[in-house]
């Protein structure tokens, strides 16, 4: 090893990209950079009343560039010479349509307008129908059923039912799509030169949670299946892949023009990309049968468990068992929430509405005052509603909330589902109505937790790690305490930015395993939540409650479906 060989890390999230230069020897932050998408920001090709979510491939191309050379001029000198490997993780099922080239269709002058041309973000739910005809299929054309190792149920979030939307709704996309790929394996063939889709090294982490790709199938669903499933998928298979690969494979190395727009040199290794919450689990340290949740606007919650430990078991209703998703070697399991965050910035813009549209418009004050009222009030909203709310007792307020305000993700996904608030009274007010939030994410939390263990599968200990996890001490009490669970917190601001960094010395040759890797550059844990016994008793009632009510709402939802 070099004296000092530095990694970098690129976390792709839903708003921005954020970059980290690390030291391999001790896992080290030496600078970082940060930058908001600008489209997205602007709300442009979305569409939330229709679950339109697409983010433009021009928000990540200057997102890369800007976050790399940020972190660059703020490095001490010479750092650019010891920089030995670059991996990148982004979000996902986030796919894209691209031309024979491998160059998403948005890129082009004639669809650079067009959503649909755009990569299909993980939250995007308009493939609902997309994914319930593959379910259906799946369980009854009498061959394999290609989910089983999707956890028995197919997503709308998912890779097979965000494109098939696409294809069935755009002529001109259908007509100028020649494959699809995901945003994790996109970021490395562009950065390595190697777009054509036919020879484009796939991620095994996406292919095998959202693709069904499994090495049993000889890779993807069957080209018979796939065809029946509906016709305009005839043929496609071949224009996809059969291979995928783990995340600790080298893709390549920068090309030219790459190396002069990030500001390195071509030397550096880029690795097989993965998606954000595979890698923020390695960045959070890991551990068989440790439930990793990175929590932010949704969930994602990792598990990881020797192979032999599983053997066959197929675990029902979650996102995928994959085989070196999350470590090589090991079977990685992913579960999680469609809402979190979201669930209380849902919230935070229902109370936003007479400040935005009566506050910002009135007479007696002027324009900078508005803005700054409008800005402190957003910016504060949450976090005075949660000290208010943790002065409220357990089962005060009577009110019991439902998180599917996005639908479900797990377990047994079905994003037709919505949410609910019940016993409301002339007495509740807005903290009130934020606690039972709260607790209805931390009840869905729980829902997971119990799917495992209903399946032989043991959790010895939670992680928490996100946004969420390392600013909102109210709302980690709560899910501690509605688990009866310790939850500790990594160190690193960065989790997820940092796993990729493990990985990216792992694909550099630093380290001989992402374990090694993994275990030197580890920043360790800065805070331990205990649960309180008394309101995890009282959790526990209300617990069954929540789970009355949500039998009660997913069966009025299967009667209005049903209904002529």
């Amino acid at each position: 090893m070099k004296t000092q060989s530095i990694v970098i890390g690129v976390d792709f999230g839903t708003d921005s990209v954020r970059t980290v230069l690390i030291d391999s020897v001790g896992g080290k932050e030496i600078a970082s950079g940060v930058f908001l998408y600008p489209r997205w920001k602007e709300g442009k090709y979305c569409d939330p009343s229709e679950n339109r979510f697409r983010q433009h491939p021009l928000d990540y191309i200057e997102g890369l560039e800007s976050t790399v050379r940020q972190a660059l001029r703020a490095a001490p000198p010479g750092t650019v010479e010891n920089v030995v490997g670059l991996s990148v993780d982004t979000t996902g099922s986030t796919p894209v349509a691209v031309d024979r080239q491998g160059t998403p269709l948005a890129l082009l002058p004639e669809f650079s307008e067009n959503p649909n041309a755009m990569f299909v973000l993980w939250k995007d739910h308009t493939g609902i129908q997309e994914a319930e005809d593959i379910n259906r299929l799946a369980k009854t054309w009498g061959g394999i059923d290609f989910t089983q190792y999707e956890g028995g149920i197919y997503s709308s979030e998912w890779f097979w039912a965000k494109l098939l939307h696409v294809l069935r709704t755009d002529p001109s996309i259908r007509g100028a799509a020649y494959s699809w790929v995901e945003h994790c394996d996109w970021i490395p063939s562009l950065l390595t030169g190697t777009t054509n889709p036919m020879t484009m090294m796939r991620s095994r982490c996406a292919a095998g949670h959202k693709a069904m790709w499994h090495a049993s199938f000889s890779g993807l669903p069957s080209e018979q299946f796939l065809s029946m499933l509906d016709p305009l998928l005839k043929g496609l298979r071949a224009r996809l892949f059969e291979k995928t690969y783990t995340s600790d494979v080298c893709a390549g190395t920068l090309t030219p023009e790459w190396a002069k727009r990030l500001g390195l040199h071509t030397g550096v290794k880029v690795g097989v990309g993965a998606f954000d919450a595979h890698m923020g689990a390695v960045g959070g340290e890991i551990k068989p049968y440790q439930l990793l949740k990175i929590m932010g606007t949704s969930t994602c919650d990792m598990l990881i468990a020797p192979k032999e430990d599983l053997s066959n078991h197929l675990v029902k209703g979650i996102c995928g068992q994959v085989d070196g998703s999350i470590i090589p070697g090991m079977v990685g399991l992913e579960a999680g929430q469609s809402a979190f965050g979201d669930v209380y910035a849902w919230f935070r813009d229902v109370l936003m509405w007479p400040v935005e549209n009566i506050v910002a418009k009135s007479s007696y004050l002027d324009g900078e005052m508005k803005e700054k009222i409008v800005e402190e009030v957003s910016e504060n909203l949450i976090s005075q509603l949660s000290q208010e709310a943790s002065k409220i007792s357990v089962e005060e307020s009577g009110i019991l909330a439902l998180d599917w305000m996005n639908g479900r993700r797990t377990p047994d996904a079905n994003q037709l589902l919505k949410g609910a608030i019940t016993g409301l009274t002339l007495g509740s007010d807005a903290p009130r109505i934020f606690r039972a939030l709260v607790e209805s994410t931390a009840f869905g939390a729980k829902k997971i937790v119990e799917r495992f263990r209903a399946e032989g599968v043991k959790i010895q200990g939670v992680i928490g790690l996100g946004g969420v996890a390392k600013k909102s001490p109210f709302i980690m009490q709560v899910v501690a305490d509605v688990l009866n669970m310790p939850i500790k917190v990594p160190k690193s601001e960065q989790t997820c930015a940092l796993g990729a960094a493990m990985f990216a010395a792992t694909v550099a040759s630093l380290y001989s395993s992402v374990e090694e890797a993994k275990t030197a550059m580890g920043g360790g844990m800065e805070k331990e939540y205990q649960p309180d016994p008394t309101n995890a008793e009282k959790y526990r009632v209300l617990y069954e409650r929540y789970t009355a009510l949500g039998e009660y709402v997913e069966n009025e939802t299967l009667s209005i479906r049903k209904t002529p």
